[in-house]
């Protein structure tokens, strides 16, 4: 494989992100590019930022460590008009407090969140798991080993989040045995995002 030219970079960098279809980690991109982490950024956020000043019909969006394409917000309607979409089912009470628990305490196991609750939460859990929001961190080092859980890219997508840093922050109250005003703010928060499909999210 030859080594890319300067100018060449950008355009490969593009085609590896379109390619993907779905959040793709800047270590691979390093790998794919021979190219340093800081190099890698810094293309990322130049092409990002040509997407936004030529006002083209995609954006370039940072999820952590991770970079997507995503369509131009100012075009969601005609998106979901092209394609028919319907707005996606608004989350349960129920299961926006677990996925609250779960981003503010993560990685986390189904015993916190139902200690928190003071209610079963296998249903909601197996629920979050099955619409992608989040998912299994491996297993806490104590009797019976139980699973932790994280939430996923698809989360912050779905909240317009670029990482778990813009969760709104919640003051230490102490209080574990239910769910706390602060979390029934924080959950009142997502629901109000929830909405908001995730080719709205802008740098």
């Amino acid at each position: 494989m030859e080594k890319l030219e300067p100018k060449d970079m950008e355009s490969a960098l593009e085609a590896i992100l379109f390619a993907a279809g779905e959040p793709i980690g800047v270590d691979r991109l390093c790998l794919a590019l021979e190219l340093d982490r800081n190099t890698v950024d810094s293309l990322c956020k130049q092409l990002a930022d040509r997407y936004s000043y030529d006002r083209r019909g995609i954006r370039l969006l940072r999820l952590g460590d991770n970079y997507q394409l995503c369509s131009a917000p100012e075009y969601a309607d005609r998106i979901r008009k092209a394609f028919e979409r319907r707005k996606p089912p608004q989350l349960s009470q129920p299961a926006l407090e677990v996925l609250t628990i779960i981003a503010y305490f993560q990685p986390t196991t189904r015993a916190y969140v139902e200690q928190v609750r003071g209610v079963d939460s296998s249903y909601t859990v197996n629920l979050l798991l099955e619409r992608g929001l989040i998912e299994e961190a491996g297993r806490l080092a104590v009797p019976g080993r139980p699973t932790l859980f994280r939430t996923t890219d698809r989360f912050l997508r779905c909240f317009s989040l670029s990482s778990l840093d813009e969760l709104p922050p919640l003051p230490q109250t102490g209080e574990e045995a239910k769910l706390t005003q602060e979390l029934q703010q924080a959950a009142a928060m997502l629901q109000a995002e929830q909405e908001a499909p995730p080719e709205q999210k802008e740098d």
